[in-house]
């Protein structure tokens, strides 16, 4: 593996240089992380604090809103601060340390819906034998698969920025580091690491998508058995998991599918899938749950009786 230190750090360019636009940036970064982290922060405490939600889905719900809030994380803070900055800049560890992150976090978001879809499809086609298929041993088991499968993914990330000789340019046209910028600063030809990044990341974004979409539509398909009640139930559940997957996916499946060519848009659609659907996440799934809006609703009557 080469290994070229020339550069030891990397210049921001951010999504825009212009000062006004700067501070509209830091407000909508700003409102969207602080909603992200006051959604999945109260999601997460009602989940382990509420006996009612104790069921599997809200077993991988928890998770999910843990690796949103962490995969929010690892850009918004840095893109707040740097938009009050003239000049941003990222040392060269930073910078692969937030590749790291990004992709960990990013991989176990993708991994946690293919099990909440795992999930559903157990739940609504085999419901007699819901309880034994998804007992609290296997997701666990299946939480630390995929956070051992993410750690590979990212680990891989890693290993392909870690062989780009940068000792030029640098200038990221991003407010973010990702193999993809970065691959437009490496003085040699990138077109193999390239190939391995569709390979891995586009990889990973598409079979997923698919794979999720599929269930789903089995899912849906199987609905035609149940009591109108139960369809109505069922079909609320599975919208809002599609409304996720197609929000997160989508962007995604343009940035790391394509050859190594990049568009004005790509930052504006790397904004939607950092920032925006960890925000949308915790909305998506109380607005449209009774059972965790109930469960909120009994946790702060406990806090509001508790102070008094």
């Amino acid at each position: 593996m080469q290994l070229n230190i020339n550069v030891t750090e990397f210049i921001l360019l951010g999504l825009t240089q212009d000062p006004s636009r700067k501070n509209i940036v830091l407000a909508i970064f700003l409102f969207f992380y602080m909603g992200t982290l006051l959604g999945n922060l109260l999601i997460i405490v009602t989940i382990k604090t509420s006996p009612a939600l104790g069921s599997p889905m809200y077993f991988f719900l928890f998770y999910l809103s843990l690796s949103d809030t962490c995969f929010s994380t690892t850009v918004a803070p840095r893109t707040i601060v740097d938009s009050l900055l003239k000049e941003a800049s990222i040392s060269f560890n930073e910078c692969i340390i937030q590749v790291f992150t990004f992709h960990l976090f990013g991989s176990l978001e993708i991994f946690i819906l293919i099990l909440m879809a795992v999930d559903r499809y157990v739940a609504i086609c085999k419901p007699l034998h819901y309880m034994t298929i998804m007992n609290r041993q296997v997701c666990g088991m299946l939480v630390a698969t995929v956070c051992v499968g993410s750690c590979i993914h990212s680990s891989v990330q890693i290993i392909l920025a870690l062989s780009l000789p940068f000792c030029g340019p640098n200038e990221i046209d991003h407010y973010f580091c990702d193999l993809q910028p970065l691959l437009k600063l490496a003085c040699s030809d990138t077109y193999v690491i390239n190939l391995l990044l569709v390979s891995n990341s586009g990889t990973l974004c598409t079979v997923s998508f698919l794979m999720l979409m599929v269930s789903y539509i089995i899912i849906l398909y199987s609905l035609r058995n149940h009591s109108a009640e139960g369809r109505r139930k069922a079909l609320f559940t599975c919208v809002s998991h599609i409304i996720v997957v197609i929000l997160f996916f989508v962007p995604c499946i343009f940035i790391y599918t394509r050859p190594a060519t990049t568009f004005p848009m790509d930052k504006m659609i790397s904004v939607f899938y950092t920032i925006c659907t960890p925000f949308l996440n915790p909305l998506i799934y109380t607005l449209r749950n009774a059972e965790v809006k109930n469960a909120m609703r009994k946790l702060w009557s406990k806090k509001i009786s508790d102070d008094i």
